[in-house]
């Protein structure tokens, strides 16, 4: 894969649909990956807001296996495929290599905690060699809120050093912008004349919300992995491209955070249950609802509000549910 050919820009970490036996839905799954698609959103699949880990190992690669299969271009898709055990990881990350896919979002293994940087390169170093091919592109995923588990300047440093085509970004989705900022002024192509900056490497950081996207872009970012991309694509989409010559981004990334700020009310139990019951709202869809315990969906009263308060900023889903 050449240089150029990154995958940059808005991507979803694509919510799973589920059946009533809370078996994975793949057609409505492949039909939700299709609208982001046409909203000129790529497809981080089985991140966080995906429910992944509650995913097995087998699901993510069937659920993966059918998406390629169903016509959808590899070269948008970025599977998340970070596991605790190494074997897993590399079996996930092999099956994402072959098929194509842009690059795969490794999550640090996160069960044990207090871990030393020694300890999360070698888990790194292994997967890389053990993958052992050349079309390979890892994006680490920091997100110290969830995982506890961090990524680091340093840790990113050494695996540069080593791997510096295997590793070509991260998600940072640790929620505070100084922390993004450092690793945009030490890894992005605007610090190549900083001490630790090679030019014959790339770093790519996305943000992983889109309150975060202007100000990312102002410095050197390329995009952004995003939960409210799943329902808000097209205007996430219309920031990233215009970022640096309309006249009013600093007032559409104000509305793309008013959007935000609705789906990550605490009045819900996640922004899953909220993201999916948006979903079954206007694609009018209920099955849509269903999440995997230990989650739950949106009581009845839960989905007026959320109903009420999305009519009233005006919010759409153009073109969802139509097949």
């Amino acid at each position: 894969m050449i240089e150029s050919a990154r995958i940059r820009g808005v991507l979803a970490p694509v919510v799973t649909p589920f059946k009533s036996d809370l078996a994975p839905d793949s057609q409505r799954f492949i039909a939700h990956c299709k609208w982001l698609l046409s909203q000129n959103c790529g497809l981080a699949v089985f991140g966080t807001n995906s429910e992944a880990n509650s995913l097995s190992m087998e699901e993510r690669a069937i659920l993966l296996d059918e998406l390629v299969a169903a016509g959808v271009d590899p070269s948008r898709i970025m599977p998340g495929i970070g596991c605790c055990s190494i074997m897993e990881t590399v079996k996930l990350t092999k099956q994402a290599v072959g098929n194509g896919c842009a690059g795969v979002l490794m999550l640090p293994p996160f069960y044990y905690k207090d871990v030393s940087e020694e300890g999360l390169y070698r888990y790194f170093s292994e997967v890389v060699q053990r993958v052992g091919d050349a079309r390979l592109k890892i994006y680490l995923y920091h997100i110290p809120p969830v995982a506890v588990v961090g990524i680091t300047t340093g840790l990113v440093e050494r695996l540069l050093a080593a791997y510096p085509s295997a590793i070509a970004g991260m998600k940072d989705s640790s929620g505070d912008w100084n922390n993004t900022k450092t690793f945009l002024d030490a890894f992005a192509e605007t610090a190549r004349p900083a001490p630790t900056a090679r030019a014959a490497r790339t770093f790519d950081v996305f943000v992983g919300s889109e309150s975060f996207l202007l100000s990312n872009m102002r410095n050197g970012g390329v995009g952004t992995i995003s939960a409210t991309a799943n329902v808000n694509p097209a205007a996430i989409h219309k920031l990233y491209t215009e970022w640096d010559a309309a006249d009013d981004a600093d007032e559409q990334q104000s509305k793309l955070n008013v959007v935000r700020e609705v789906f990550s009310s605490r009045k819900f139990p996640s922004m899953i249950a909220a993201l999916k019951q948006a979903i079954a709202i206007y694609a009018d869809d209920p099955a849509w609802r269903t999440v995997r315990p230990p989650l739950v969906e949106l009581t009845p009263e839960q989905a007026k509000t959320l109903a009420a308060e999305l009519k009233a900023i005006g919010f759409t889903m153009p073109g969802i549910g139509k097949r």
